[in-house]
């Protein structure tokens, strides 16, 4: 069952990427509590659209949530060598915590995966974005198939408190 606003994060084992240095492991809890978070998940890491204009555009205005005192997480299903070189590639800032969910554990207490084997990609995270406060899911916006919409930074931005 997917994760119902309301509800608190369930605290699993993750591998956490911040400012390109080395993998660090760590449980989900720690990363959220006493934390307001915008955590969004791609289905892959290199993938187009994640790439393109997904991760681009949290990038572009990670300054404003921080503004915010909002922090910052992307998640894939990859291991986190990958996650860590996706870091590298789009130059993702200081603060800005990717998070490698390599069994897909905590997309699964999600309830929030997808079957990607028809494009040879097999279970990944759907598209979604959420924001917590102190590990409490407060707003849940999951995509549509396909579709970039609800998602976006500026989406978040325009979502989350001012």
């Amino acid at each position: 069952m997917t994760i119902q606003i309301g509800q608190t994060l369930p605290d699993i084992d993750i591998a956490v990427i911040d400012d390109g240095a080395d993998v660090q492991r760590s449980s989900t809890a720690p990363l959220f509590t006493g934390r307001n978070v915008v955590l969004l998940a791609v289905p892959g890491a290199f993938t187009p659209t994640c790439s393109e204009r997904h991760l681009p555009g949290y990038v572009k205005h990670y300054d404003a949530f921080k503004a915010r005192g909002l922090e910052v997480y992307c998640m894939a299903v990859n291991d986190a060598y990958v996650m860590k070189a996706w870091a590298i590639s789009q130059r993702v800032p200081a603060g800005f915590k990717l998070l490698a969910d390599g069994n897909g554990s905590f997309t699964k207490s999600l309830g929030l995966e997808m079957d990607g084997s028809a494009y040879g990609m097999g279970m990944r995270s759907r598209r979604f974005a959420l924001y917590a406060e102190d590990g409490v899911v407060k707003l849940l916006h999951i995509e549509s198939p396909g579709e970039l919409r609800v998602t976006t930074a500026e989406a978040m931005l325009d979502a989350t408190p001012h």
